[in-house]
């Protein structure tokens, strides 16, 4: 289902969301049918490609990132860091992952799920570190 939401404080931009079931596409009032059903079409195509997108992000699923976690483990550490869970999270304000020695967790944001594979395990290696040296980026560290 498409609802479209007219506004004449919108001068040229339109956007579209999703909420539950329902297509929201807002627009400026004053277009035209063919110019309204035109952009419809164009923003529902925008909305199924960012779904796609999403998709494929999550094909790197929390088994796949803890298997390579143990992969780096044992190559830069010797397997000596041995992590209780690592999983994606929503996007942190000020990190792009954390780990808490106390428990062995390591939990990396979802805004790197799109990087190269390098820079994730160097984030991995790094996080990692964390349970062979607690107490923050210390000299030790």
């Amino acid at each position: 289902m498409v609802e479209i939401r007219r506004s004449t404080r919108r001068r040229r931009t339109v956007s579209a969301r999703r909420e539950g079931e329902t297509v929201v596409v807002l627009m400026p009032a004053g277009l035209s049918a063919q110019q309204e059903s035109e952009l419809v079409a164009e923003m529902i195509e925008k909305l199924e490609r960012a779904d796609r997108r999403a998709a494929q992000r999550s094909a790197r699923s929390d088994d796949e990132l803890a298997r390579r976690t143990a992969e780096l483990s044992v190559q830069w550490l010797d397997g000596r860091a041995r992590p209780s869970s690592v999983r994606w999270v929503p996007p942190m304000r000020t990190r792009w992952a954390s780990c808490t020695p106390s428990d062995r967790t390591i939990r990396v944001s979802e805004l790197l799920r799109g990087v190269p594979p390098y820079v994730l395990d160097y984030v991995l290696v790094h996080e990692l570190a964390h349970l062979l040296v607690a107490g923050g980026h210390t000299p030790q560290f």
